[in-house]
């Protein structure tokens, strides 16, 4: 499962050297130059770890790391912080702050993956995992096969993006907006209505039983007004 992975910096350079590496170890990525369009795509887009500059216009790293702290949804955002403050008090005021994590500039980019690849695996270690499960769901990601109960469930690309998506976090709701961007990609413009039409099918497909004319129980829980989940409780 390819995890998305946010870089902030002021510095075209860097943001594009770590843009480079980090998509070259199979991540996602999204940029932002400063502090505050970094907050308006967290909130957007929902990434699943953070690169974040200290110095920064606008708002430090710092700053954003305090205000994702401060917030009910991104109070476990994993973040990582670059400076190139390397003193002791430096690094304590970084990690006390809310970072996971700090790394002194200059670094090696082989260094920062490890790095990113480790802080992941502690937080949300379903996504480099190669098999993922919930209630009778297996998805490997490699063969991209899917099966519900032992048997084989066929699905198409963007259903497959979307089981995916909603297996990383069982139980959490994803509103359509954060359903296009992590299936669609940032920025691509479709309608919310399409997220409901490939979800429909998804839900088709993995509720059909090619063992017995009975459906299964549905295990996508549609929240209206906001988006769908998986859910053990429908």
């Amino acid at each position: 499962m390819s995890a998305s992975i946010l870089i902030v910096d002021d510095e075209p350079a860097q943001l594009e050297l770590l843009r480079y590496n980090l998509e070259k170890a199979g991540f996602q990525t999204l940029q932002a130059d400063n502090g505050r369009t970094a907050i308006e795509l967290v909130e957007e887009t929902t990434p699943d770890l953070v690169v974040l500059d200290w110095m920064m216009p606008e708002a430090s790293g710092i700053d954003v790391c305090r205000e994702l702290r401060a917030r009910s949804a991104t109070r476990l955002l994993p973040i990582i912080m670059l400076s190139a403050r390397g003193e002791e008090g430096d690094r304590a005021l970084g990690l006390d702050t809310g970072a996971d994590d700090y790394i002194t500039k200059p670094f090696s980019p082989r260094e920062l993956v490890a790095r990113v690849k480790a802080l992941l695996r502690r937080a949300r270690p379903s996504l480099l995992q190669d098999v993922m499960e919930f209630d009778g769901l297996v998805l490997n990601p490699d063969t991209m096969r899917v099966e519900r109960d032992g048997e084989v469930i066929h699905l198409g690309p963007k259903e497959f993006r979307l089981l995916s998506v909603l297996m990383e976090r069982p139980e959490r709701v994803f509103s359509r907006a954060q359903l296009l961007d992590k299936v669609w990609g940032h920025g691509i413009y479709v309608e919310d209505r399409t997220v409901d039409v490939h979800m429909s099918r998804l839900r088709r497909a993995l509720n059909k039983s090619g063992k017995s004319r009975v459906a299964r129980r549905d295990i996508i829980r549609t929240v209206r007004g906001t988006g769908y989940s998986l859910s053990r409780e429908n």
